[in-house]
């Protein structure tokens, strides 16, 4: 039986290549993006939202309620990346931004999904999943700021498992490598790097990821199949060691 999924971030990378991926298994998509709102289909609606919006995001959960009935699993891949400085020279508008984005984005999406699956027809088979980073786990030179977003997600995700208990609805984080995406370009041009591919070092595959890898971890997280990943953080990051 297809799900409803929604996705924030759904414009580009892995946000995109998560919605190619649930699509191709015969999913319902509401795709959620600030900027760009992806091209419309019979499987797919786009929503224009910004994730510092809960409201706006509400109305994303709305529009999948009312266009196919439930919402069953809910995709949190909206996020920025700011830095390129050691910690005590980092401005302070850089850890706002990236809290606001990156943390209380994942927050706004779980506080408006989750009620919406808890009230649908199989909460058993409900799942929230949250995009963390290999910055979830480790420490990585001059993006203090952007560790501690990713290390919150992974909080946030733990604690969000926790309510659920007893619900049926899971929660559980994907912390992607080093993934050929536009963050990663611009992680590279914080770094002055003139291209990405200096970050394949840091992986034990010895390439980069590419954002279709990421989306089928991610698309399996949404699956009914997947309950045991509750409160779990599923590293696919290629053996990701800086």
């Amino acid at each position: 039986m297809s799900r409803v999924v929604l996705v924030t971030g759904a414009a580009r990378g892995i946000g995109a290549a998560t919605v190619r991926a649930l699509v191709a298994r015969g999913d319902r998509v509401v795709a959620v993006d600030e900027l760009v709102v992806p091209s419309e289909d019979a499987q797919v609606v786009g929503q224009l939202a910004d994730v510092r919006d809960r409201d706006a995001l509400a109305a994303a959960v709305d529009l999948a309620v009312e266009r196919w009935g439930r919402l069953d699993a809910a995709v949190s891949a909206a996020a920025v990346i700011a830095g390129g400085r050691p910690l005590w020279e980092t401005p302070e508008a850089d850890l706002d931004l990236l809290w606001d984005v990156d943390v209380k984005g994942v927050w706004n999406t779980a506080a408006v999904a989750v009620p919406a699956m808890l009230a649908g027809p199989d909460p058993a088979g409900a799942r929230f999943v949250a995009v963390a980073s290999a910055a979830a786990h480790h420490g990585l030179h001059h993006l203090a700021a952007y560790n501690a977003a990713k290390h919150a997600v992974v909080g946030l995700v733990k604690g969000l498992a926790a309510d659920l208990v007893g619900t049926g609805v899971t929660a559980c984080a994907v912390s992607p490598g080093s993934t050929r995406t536009p963050m990663l370009d611009a992680t590279a041009a914080l770094y002055d790097l003139p291209d990405v591919e200096g970050f394949a070092a840091n992986q034990l595959l010895r390439r980069l990821l590419e954002p279709d890898e990421i989306a089928a971890t991610i698309a399996f997280c949404c699956s009914r199949e997947a309950a045991a990943l509750n409160g779990s953080v599923v590293q696919a990051d290629g053996g990701f060691a800086p």
